[in-house]
């Protein structure tokens, strides 16, 4: 059966990979399954058809037969279930992976993501500068550990795993930014992310999107 999952008919990133669906591209891609990719506008975001398989009006969502998911983490998780290459076999080593999974989306995200938006929509407001530190602190702190952790390796538990590919996902948000540099481990894991071929086919899909909507 066919995959379909959703993404920005415009995305807000402009091309970066750094909207969600673009994890689902890159884990489908280190399993080797073709997918359709079904483009949609902010409006039809928020349309019947789509809350139907998205209650929150976001993307990404993935259908396959009569199984509609939403929620990147959990797409993934389930990709890396069904195809093997990205959950180890041993049970030991697969449930750390999965835990990697959720460190990167409950502990490592939030304060990412939160200062993302604030430099978007916070800018022109008196407490910008305070609010930046104390997420940058926030950030600091989980970095911290996430370093320490990784040391000399190349991926977080052994073999790359579905919980390297959200890490460098999440992690992607901070590239090029002064925090990423204060760890060099960090940001040569996430170089080496986006090195995999894998990450390089699902990054230029994503861009075809954003130059193919740009020049129309």
């Amino acid at each position: 059966m066919t995959i379909t999952i959703t993404a920005f008919e415009r995305s807000p990133d402009r091309g970066k990979g750094l909207a969600r669906d673009m994890r689902v591209r890159w884990a489908l891609e280190e399993v080797g399954q073709p997918y359709d990719v079904r483009l949609l506008s902010f409006k039809a975001m928020k349309e019947p058809a789509h809350l139907a398989l998205h209650p929150f009006g976001q993307i990404p969502t993935y259908e396959e037969g009569d199984l509609a998911l939403f929620e990147s983490g959990a797409i993934v998780f389930h990709i890396a279930e069904r195809h093997a290459g990205l959950l180890p076999d041993d049970a030991n080593a697969r449930a750390r992976a999965i835990t990697w999974m959720f460190a990167a989306l409950n502990t490592v995200e939030p304060p990412i993501f939160e200062r993302a938006l604030a430099t978007i929509l916070e800018r022109d407001q008196p407490w910008y500068e305070q609010r930046l530190r104390v997420l940058g602190e926030s950030i600091r702190n989980r970095l911290d550990g996430l370093s320490g952790r990784l040391g000399d390796a190349e991926w977080l538990d052994g073999a790359f795993s579905a919980g390297d590919l959200l890490m460098v996902s999440v992690l992607l948000r901070l590239k090029g930014s002064d925090i990423l540099q204060e760890y060099p481990n960090l940001s040569a894991y996430v170089a080496r992310g986006e090195a995999r071929p894998a990450y390089r086919r699902a990054f230029d899909a994503q861009l075809a999107v954003f130059t193919g909507a740009s020049s129309g």
